[in-house]
């Protein structure tokens, strides 16, 4: 338990932070599980508008709560994943 107070402001701040980057990670889960469910389900249309509302999730939390080479690798990878679909 934090006893001076600077250790409490942290602890503060430690609890929203780990709220706005919960709330980060969870919104690019789930937009990247609606261009999986697109994809599966072979539609392109659907893949396309699910993909550009992941890159638009994983460039917001890039640099701040993902590292942004990893946001970087998973959005290329959905890129790749969309273009295949588009091919088949």
């Amino acid at each position: 338990m934090a006893t001076h107070k600077s250790a409490e402001k942290r602890a503060r701040q430690t609890i929203k932070r780990n709220t706005i980057n919960r709330v980060r990670r969870s919104r690019v889960a789930t937009a990247v599980k609606a261009v999986d469910i697109a994809i599966a389900a072979n539609d392109v249309e659907a893949a396309k508008k699910a993909q550009r509302v992941a890159e638009s999730a994983l460039a917001k939390s890039a640099g701040r709560t993902l590292h942004w080479k990893t946001a970087a690798r998973k959005a290329s990878r959905l890129a790749k994943r969309v273009k295949t679909l588009k091919k088949a």
